[in-house]
């Protein structure tokens, strides 16, 4: 009686060592839900899979995988002077990420040991250094000489082309900076050509690509999510049903299937997509919704059925027309889902 989400253990695992195998320093990123699969699993495989080092989004998320993982773990989130101070114990694994000069000054302050990187300032325009920055910050870790910095870090868009003029431009600012020590670059959103191209062109570095999403998700077919129909009710025409008292378009059955917005049902993400056909599509979502008539993630027989009314808390409830055929109560029917944005009751790795 609930949202569960199967495992294919072996196609699972096997697709995780080929990602691991393909990108040499390989740093998986366990962060918000676990992609689904939960922190505490992510870490654990992390462990199996042999790397060194995990990012997790946020502080809060340290205590979740410090125990189930015991490499280093890198902070995304760029380090503040409100953060609070870290167990000792924890403290000689953790790498911050700043992205001011003034940070630079107040890390090295509180902690003259503290472990680093630089985040350059990429087109996402979301954190980091500015060129002329960059050349500040190497002044001040030139006053610091026991400063750990760990290397340099970028966070590219996605969906946008080649990144490679970009990522010269930036990396050679940082050469032209004079950092001290710098023999790192940490990355995400790169992939294939354009990662070895990264170590063939700036072989003096080590490359550790930073990899979420393309490494735990990237077999979806090893991945099935199930919900399980607790309840079944035949209605007529006109006949009333549910919270908001609303009326059977037609004959035909009601489910009550497990899942709802505890779990992420019916939240939906922002997509970024601005064509005017999803312009056109989500127009029409809108009239749907305002007619009562709004696809739904659950499917039967391959089909998605609609929703009755909005998802409850824990469980959904579906319109199935007559004439097609209606599930038991205690089957499980298969759900779309958003694994980033969906919790779920069980998952059973086979």
């Amino acid at each position: 009686m609930s949202l569960t989400l199967t495992v294919d253990g072996e196609r699972w695992r096997s697709h995780l060592r080929s990602v691991a195998e393909t990108n040499p320093g390989l740093v998986p990123v366990v962060k918000g839900n676990g992609y689904g699969l939960t922190l505490g699993r992510l870490a654990r495989r992390s462990e199996w899979l042999g790397v060194d080092t995990i990012a997790v989004g946020t502080y809060t998320e340290l205590p979740d995988v410090a125990q189930r993982f015991s490499g280093s773990l890198v902070v995304l989130t760029p380090w503040r002077p409100f953060v609070d101070e870290l167990d000792p114990a924890l403290a000689a694994r953790v790498i911050h990420t700043l992205g001011r000069v003034a940070d630079v000054e107040a890390l090295l302050a509180r902690d003259p040991r503290a472990r680093f990187v630089l985040e350059l300032r990429t087109s996402m325009v979301r954190h980091g250094f500015l060129a002329r920055e960059l050349w500040e910050a190497a002044d001040r870790l030139r006053q610091h000489p026991g400063a750990r910095l760990e290397g340099l870090a970028l966070h590219l868009p996605l969906d946008q082309g080649s990144h490679l003029g970009e990522v010269r431009r930036l990396l050679n600012d940082a050469v032209a900076a004079g950092l001290d020590g710098l023999d790192t670059i940490w990355i995400s959103h790169l992939v294939g050509a354009e990662l070895e191209w990264l170590r063939s062109a700036y072989g003096d570095f080590r490359i550790r690509p930073r990899v979420g999403t393309a490494l735990w998700l990237g077999d979806r077919s090893a991945l099935r999510v199930t919900s399980t129909v607790l309840d079944v009710h035949r209605v007529d025409r006109g006949d009333v049903f549910g919270y908001r008292g609303r009326t059977a378009p037609r004959s035909g059955h009601l489910l009550v299937v497990s899942g709802g917005t505890a779990h992420g049902i019916g939240l939906e993400s922002p997509t970024g997509e601005s064509s005017l056909r999803a312009r056109a599509a989500t127009l029409a979502r809108g009239g749907l919704d305002a007619a009562g008539f709004v696809r739904s993630p659950f499917s039967i027989d391959a089909k998605l059925r609609l929703f009755a009314e909005p998802p409850h808390m824990q469980a959904s409830m579906l319109f199935v027309p007559g004439g097609t055929r209606v599930p038991e109560i205690g089957e499980q029917i298969d759900v779309r889902v958003r694994y980033t944005a969906t919790s779920f009751d069980r998952i059973v790795v086979t």
